[in-house]
């Protein structure tokens, strides 16, 4: 048997899954585990479908036979093979404990997916990645040089067959024209809780922007600094008694796991895009 993935959404009407079902029996195909969300308040609805086939088929096949249902139901789908396993590229500059993470899990097995390479404007986690057999790119950064160095990061991107960019405590601004190019496939984690509300009705605008919890957060990258849509947050109680080394070292924790949370997340096609919010199929 063969596994792939099915994501989609579309606006929300009778008669999508007996469709998705029934398209799935034609081939031969057996669901090995289906999620779905109905969103009121988009009136989208939102579905992830991990099947077996018999015999394997290219995905860009089963996108072209799936094209005529697509355009029917007016659906945003993707097919995925789901023994590939995605290739990162992970931006660091001089905080280590989110890269150290990822590179951790990745090789551990723990991650369906594979580093390209690691990208820096310092030298100082050059030993880290090469201690995992990784390419290490060091691409300093200076006012004048921006636009060269992303030149450079887009190529690796584009070389390295890169699926997601990763910013692991990456300290700095992407320009507008880079995150236009890596929309929808480039996570930053900060270390707060976002967004910060203001004014009244907290709660609604909260909503609003599909907050998950209060702490760390994960969220995709946009030309809007730190606006992006919400993967994933968390948050870890501290008191009166912690310095700033204790603070530093609980966020450094947090961090780490709400980001390799939204990076798994993301390379197991669980996340779909809902406007500025994000449906996360657990």
């Amino acid at each position: 048997m063969h596994d792939y993935i099915l994501t989609l959404s579309c606006p929300d009407r009778m008669g999508i899954v007996h469709t998705v079902s029934g398209w799935l029996l034609t081939h031969h195909g057996n669901i090995v585990h289906a999620q779905q969300f109905g969103d009121p308040d988009s009136s989208r609805f939102f579905l992830r479908v991990h099947f077996a086939l018999p015999v394997a088929e290219p995905v860009e096949s089963l996108t072209s036979d799936f094209a005529g249902i697509a355009e029917r139901f007016e659906m945003q789908c993707q097919f995925h093979d789901a023994a590939r396993k995605a290739r990162l590229l992970v931006l660091v500059s001089r905080q280590g404990h989110c890269l150290n993470d990822l590179l951790f899990r990745v090789s551990g097995g723990q991650m369906p997916a594979e580093v390209a390479g690691v990208v820096s404007n310092h030298t100082d986690f050059r030993a880290l990645a090469e201690s995992h057999g990784l390419p290490f790119h060091h691409l300093p950064l200076t006012a004048d040089t921006r636009a060269a160095q992303e030149a450079r990061i887009l190529e690796l991107v584009e070389r390295e067959r890169v699926d997601l960019v990763v910013l692991a405590r990456y300290m700095q601004i992407l320009s507008p024209a880079l995150c236009r190019a890596l929309e929808g496939r480039a996570i930053n984690i900060h270390h707060s809780f976002l967004p910060g509300f203001k004014g009244a009705r907290p709660y609604y605008q909260a909503h609003a922007r599909g907050v998950k919890l209060i702490g760390a957060t994960a969220h995709y990258v946009t030309e809007d600094l730190d606006e992006g849509p919400i993967i994933e947050q968390d948050i870890e109680r501290v008191d009166h008694a912690m310095g700033p080394g204790d603070l530093t070292r609980i966020g450094s924790d947090i961090e780490s796991v709400v980001l390799s949370r939204a990076v798994r997340w993301h390379v197991e096609h669980r996340i779909l895009l809902n406007e500025r919010r994000t449906v996360v199929f657990r």
